[in-house]
């Protein structure tokens, strides 16, 4: 069994990864804005970004660290001072762990880290994007991009997969109660023109895809993790409304007025393209919930 430390563990994804890790019979650990040295099943230890501050021993015996750690993308309007925030919380903190890990002489077997299925940029394209393509210039893009380079400089010292992700379904996630919501009233509707395709992967196939990552040597580089049901943001909308039984006729959105709501950011609710996930695929990976519908129906206990 493995020693894994894990950036971000009390998020959505963090929280599904570390009880799939424990119910293997891993170590986890987590580092945290305080340290918590009960002894529960998973030990947390301190660290702080912004300050540049690590507890050391938090990489004594690691064999894996996952990098989750990141302010949230959609969490506000992006001011350059929250860009530069958005870049630090993924970029910077992936680089305070190499510093950290190079001082120790420690060089865990992987690092695995999230990444952004908009490195592509936010732009709605007959692209089916692969992982080979140039990121983006647009915001996004080099939100993406900057974070990836960071994450890129573990190749010196351990083997590196970065995870590009789409929306998560999963019943605790912010992202699908936020789609949900509306439909549950019966106000359901597509975002702008509602034709931007929007990428998606079920909770349970992604820490299944992060668990191969960790304890497969094959896996190196970048991955697109969407699952292989292409859907555009109508037919989300409309899927989401049927498996809730609820009605879906309203006019769609207006791009402008989300625009004039969310400034820049609304681009990656109003623009998306395809993401191939051919080299997943060859690794032998085979996702459990390959069907939008049949997964929001899991999720939200539908039948």
């Amino acid at each position: 069994m493995a020693t894994i430390l894990i950036t971000g563990g009390s998020g959505l994804i963090g929280t599904a990864l570390t009880r799939a890790l424990l119910e293997r019979g891993n170590t986890v650990r987590h580092l945290s804005r305080s340290a918590n040295h009960t002894n529960g099943p998973v030990r947390s230890f301190a660290w702080s970004v912004g300050q540049r501050k690590l507890d050391p021993t938090a990489l004594d015996g690691v064999d894996h660290i996952v990098h989750l750690a990141g302010a949230g993308i959609a969490d506000g309007r992006w001011s350059a001072e929250r860009v530069k925030v958005l870049i630090e919380s993924r970029a910077t903190s992936s680089l305070l762990l190499l510093q950290q890990a190079n001082q120790a002489g420690v060089a865990p077997k992987s690092f695995v880290s999230a990444a952004g299925i908009n490195y592509y940029g936010a732009v709605t394209s007959d692209t089916i994007f692969q992982e080979t393509a140039p990121a983006g210039t647009d915001t996004i893009g080099r939100i993406s991009k900057e974070w990836e380079t960071a994450v890129d400089a573990w190749t010196s010292v351990s083997r590196v997969v970065k995870l590009r992700t789409p929306v998560v379904l999963s019943a605790e996630g912010v992202a699908l109660t936020k789609l949900a919501l509306p439909v549950r009233f019966g106000l359901g509707s597509a975002l702008g023109s509602g034709d931007q395709w929007m990428p998606w992967v079920h909770v349970d196939d992604l820490v299944s895809i992060y668990q191969r990552a960790l304890f497969d040597d094959g896996y190196n580089g970048a991955y697109n993790v969407n699952a292989p049901d292409h859907v555009t943001n109508d037919a989300f909308m409309r899927t989401l409304a049927r498996v809730l039984k609820r009605p879906y006729f309203l006019p769609r959105v207006p791009g402008f007025a989300l625009k004039l709501a969310l400034g820049e950011l609304s681009s990656i609710l109003l623009e998306g393209s395809r993401a191939d996930n051919q080299r997943l695929l060859s690794t032998g990976f085979q996702f459990q919930h390959p069907i939008l519908e049949g997964a929001l129906r899991g999720v939200l206990g539908k039948p």
